[in-house]
């Protein structure tokens, strides 16, 4: 599992560095978010969820789609606003979707999908089953009054969801220390609210899949809601394919910091992968990218008799 792992995260970054190389092209009809040096969370997590699993996410949804087992060839096809894209071409970058998978959706608007997520869970709560519902936020997202109201209900209704929090230390340009108290902890201030919270390295996979593997089991097992909490940092800007560490603020020496506890290095060093076998996997992994961008290229744009497709009134 640990070599599939590593395989799942290197996959990920690949694909968002290919992203963030063709974006310049304007052939991508949407801005994106890439959480290229977020990827060992989404990689975990998504290779412990089980596909019947119901899992929602954020703006920055790539990495989460692609780690539950989203289609590439879609993905990339979305991007380019194609018909052939998971979303029919008209949601982008970040509103995808693989029902086949488990994958719910994603929304450009923070907060927006914690109670899509919650209501999932309330689903499988009412239907007998034993599934688990992921609802994926930042650490902006503890800031909306939903995310309250959503963990209060779960809590209440003892329901099967696992939060899980990408804290990345950012909301667009905005650090924790201007948005939220001094010295808070948010999974210890998650935990008062009456749900079981953990926190942990989000570079570091072996932390990361212990803790969550044993919050899913229990989320699966009792039906009660769990928290998890995940320190991790974007490399690139906020919105876009660029690095922005000349902005102000952020420091190129606290950029410099944290990639050097790249989750993926730090894998290949634990597994013991050499430098040819990490040439190989990047050789498939790129042919595989590669097909995906072309599936996009050969695609058909979305006619115009389908403009009010799933529209509702």
């Amino acid at each position: 599992m640990t070599h599939e792992l590593y395989q799942s995260m290197l996959r990920i970054r690949m694909i968002e560095e290919e992203v963030a190389s063709r974006y310049s092209e304007w052939k991508m009809r949407c801005p994106t978010h890439l959480s290229i040096g977020q990827e060992a969370v989404a990689a975990t997590i998504g290779m412990l969820l089980r596909k019947d699993d119901y899992m929602v996410s954020t703006h920055r949804s790539h990495a989460h789609y692609l780690g539950k087992g989203g289609n590439l060839n879609r993905m990339i096809a979305e991007l380019y606003g194609k018909e052939s894209g998971c979303s029919g071409g008209r949601g982008g970058s970040m509103h995808l979707i693989d029902e086949s998978v488990g994958f719910k959706g994603s929304t450009a608007i923070v907060g927006n999908t914690i109670p899509i997520g919650v209501g999932l869970a309330l689903s499988v709560q009412l239907n007998g089953g034993d599934q688990v519902s992921c609802v994926y936020i930042g650490d902006g997202s503890i800031e909306e009054g939903v995310f309250y109201e959503s963990v209060n209900f779960a809590a209440v209704r003892k329901l099967p969801v696992l939060f899980v929090c990408e804290n990345n230390l950012y909301s667009v340009y905005s650090p924790l220390s201007v948005r939220q108290p001094e010295n808070r902890k948010i999974y210890e201030m998650v935990e008062a609210l009456g749900i079981e919270s953990h926190y942990g390295d989000g570079n570091n996979t072996e932390q990361i899949m212990d803790i969550s593997k044993d919050a899913i089991k229990r989320a699966r097992e009792t039906g009660r809601p769990q928290f998890l909490e995940f320190s991790t940092y974007r490399w690139r800007e906020h919105c876009g394919p660029n690095y922005d560490n000349d902005i102000g603020y952020r420091s190129e020496d606290e950029y410099e910091l944290w990639k050097k506890k790249d989750p993926i290095l730090r894998l290949m060093e634990k597994l013991g992968i050499t430098e040819s076998e990490n040439i190989k996997v990047k050789e498939d992994i790129a042919k595989e990218i590669n097909e995906a961008f072309e599936f996009a290229e050969n695609s058909a744009f979305p006619s115009k008799d389908s403009m009010y497709k799933n529209i509702y009134k």
